[in-house]
């Protein structure tokens, strides 16, 4: 086994617990076993952690393979290192971490490309336990299994991450600030410039994969944390139109802090469509269209604003549903084009401790995205917030 030095190491924790038992409904705080970590395994205790729609999506969906319970959901969070299995050598004990569902194994030929964020090695065969061999390290009293949700699971005061899923920072950045690293932060492909997401995916999709140049249009469909931080990153590339598409008035105001400079509410637009009004405002069709709730209607609108020729559609949202997405070859034939973007081209060993250090250095804006804050006996609200539309990122303290 790895170095031994606390009270605990090696031996299972029983600690508190925010279970998912149903689908849709409230989480239970309870009592359960965390087991130690094995070989390549790292113990977290967890100083905080985030909701994000990602969590909220999977807590509703009762179908998949993300579709079993009881589970412990939570993926984005900050802890500390409280021990580790045989073979880790990249933390030790006492370290500050945030666990991210994206692997590395920093072996493998997408690991050691420039062309892919995704992992060869370790990629998504087990979804409901630890990477290596599908099997959960929490238990509730009865002896129940609890299912691993996205690799993290953080609704949890310890946790057990594969160490291919965690991440080493310096001890100086705020843990709340740090917590919004692990799921929602990224770079542009050169490291000039930064830029914070949230939602699960980050968005280095504008810059990354989108590549938004100075000059450029762009429509976001979902002013969530990820679409504004889209919006951001736009502007802090140079765009010259940013238009969001939100049912929430209210988002204009906010959107305007991250560069907004249009706001489009479907329900009032009488005769027209979403299409229809984008295509006016950007003489043709935005450059850039990003998808950022996870709706497949949503996606099909978002194309249909891009622009013939070049126009580029980048989704972010983790379909709802399930729903495939239809789209006219013809309309493809034009010179439009989809695209994928997963943690948003980031690599998360190399570059969130980069960020990290921008932030440090006030290079890179985090505060903002923090409306709400609740302890984690209180975690059901984080829900209500997010449902109520008044919650950009809510933190949840495990001590505080």
């Amino acid at each position: 086994m790895g170095k031994k030095t606390s009270e605990t190491a090696g031996k299972a924790i029983t600690c508190k617990a925010a279970i998912c038992r149903k689908p849709g409904e409230d989480l239970v705080i309870e009592e359960i076993e965390v087991a130690p970590p094995q070989a390549w395994e790292v113990r977290i205790k967890i100083i905080c952690t985030s909701l994000c729609h990602t969590d909220v999506t999977f807590w509703e969906r009762d179908f998949g393979p993300e579709g079993s319970f009881p589970k412990i959901l939570g993926h984005e969070a900050v802890g500390i290192v409280e021990s580790v299995g045989e073979h880790v050598e990249e933390v030790k004990e006492g370290d500050l971490v945030v666990p991210v569902f994206l692997p590395s194994c920093n072996e493998c030929r997408d690991c050691t490309s420039s062309k892919s964020n995704l992992c060869t090695k370790l990629g998504s065969k087990f979804y409901l336990g630890m990477p290596r061999d599908g099997t959960s390290r929490f238990r509730d009293l009865k002896g129940e299994v609890l299912h691993h949700f996205l690799f993290v699971s953080s609704f949890v005061e310890y946790t057990v991450v594969d160490i291919a899923h965690v991440v080493s920072l310096n001890h100086h950045i705020p843990p709340d600030k740090a917590c919004l690293l692990s799921c929602g932060v990224s770079t542009d492909k050169n490291r000039k410039k930064l830029i914070i997401g949230g939602g699960g995916i980050g968005i280095g999709a504008a810059w990354k994969v989108a590549e938004v140049e100075e000059g450029s249009s762009v429509a976001i469909f979902g002013l969530g944390a990820v679409g504004l931080a889209v919006a951001e990153g736009a502007r802090l590339r140079g765009a010259s139109k940013i238009i969001g598409v939100d049912l929430n008035t209210d988002k204009f105001e906010i959107g305007k802090k991250f560069g907004v400079t249009h706001f489009i509410n479907p329900t009032a637009l009488g005769k027209k469509t979403v299409s229809q009004v984008v295509k006016e405002i950007t003489d043709g069709g935005a450059d850039y269209c990003f998808e950022c709730i996870g709706l497949a209607s949503l996606m099909k609108d978002a194309f249909s604003c891009s622009r013939e020729g070049w126009g580029k559609t980048v989704i972010l949202g983790v379909e709802k549903h399930g729903s495939e997405l239809n789209i006219n070859c013809y309309e493809i034939l034009r010179g439009r084009s989809v695209v994928g973007s997963m943690f948003g081209g980031l690599k998360p060993k190399s570059d969130i401790p980069i960020l990290a250090k921008k932030y440090l250095d006030k290079e890179l804006r985090l505060d903002d995205f923090i409306t709400h804050e609740v302890n984690f006996q209180d975690i059901n609200k984080a829900f209500e917030f997010m449902a109520q539309g008044k919650s950009i990122r809510c933190i949840i303290w495990m001590d505080k």
